[in-house]
Order: structure tokens, then C-alpha cells, then sequence
């Protein structure tokens, strides 16, 4: 019996397409505590037996929006179940992704900076 070859960039393929799915079905949430989100990143386990999703927030309570989002992970695997032409359909982890923050902050202080420099000029 042969084995069957690894595909290359799988995981890779796996989670792009978990992103733009859940990014649909996301949206059709009824939770008030789920803002207006936006999907930064899916990282998959090898095993693919779990997907760590990171999200930003335009509005809302962080902490609110990723404990209904976790709450609603269930129902979310479901759905990419029925969406998905995969063997296994990893558990989701949804976790608030705070690098636009930290970007917003850096960015402010490159401007604060820049100005104070060019006072001195």
C-alpha cells in the first residue's frame, strides 16, 4: 500500500480558507457583544485538531466580544463543518489581537516626535 504524499502549503490553504469562511458566518451572529471585528489571522495545529483566530475590534469591549465569540465557537465549527471538504474540522480558539493598538500607538508617537522635531528645526 502507498502512501498518500503530503500537499504542500495545506495548512497554509486550510487556514486562509477557515478565515474567509468564518468572516462570513461571523457576520451573521446575533450577539450584541460582537462588534464590528475583523479576522487578522488563523493558525492551525499540524493535527489540525485546533485553529487559534485572532480578531481587532473597530467597536466594542475586547474582552466581551472574544468571550461570546468563544461561546459561539461551537456553533461556528458546525457551520465550517457543512462548509468544508475536510477529515477534521479543528476547535476554535478566538483570542483579541492587539496589534493594531499597539500600531495606532506607535504611530502616534512617530507623529509626536516628528512634530516636536520640527518645532526644533
Amino acid at each position: 500500500m502507498r502512501h498518500k504524499r503530503a500537499i504542500p502549503n495545506r495548512g497554509f490553504r486550510v487556514a486562509d480558507q477557515i478565515q474567509r469562511d468564518l468572516a462570513e458566518l461571523v457576520r451573521d451572529l446575533k450577539d450584541p457583544r460582537i462588534g464590528l471585528i475583523t479576522l487578522s489571522h488563523v493558525e492551525v495545529t499540524p493535527d489540525y485538531a485546533h485553529a487559534k483566530i485572532g480578531f481587532s475590534l473597530l467597536v466594542g469591549n475586547p474582552e466581551e466580544c472574544e468571550t461570546a465569540l468563544n461561546e459561539a465557537a461551537g456553533f461556528l465549527r458546525n457551520a465550517l463543518f457543512k462548509r468544508l471538504s475536510i477529515h477534521t474540522v479543528p476547535t476554535l480558539h478566538f483570542h483579541f489581537d492587539r496589534s493594531t493598538e499597539r500600531a495606532a500607538d506607535l504611530n502616534a508617537l512617530i507623529n509626536q516626535a516628528n512634530a516636536t522635531r520640527a518645532l526644533d528645526d
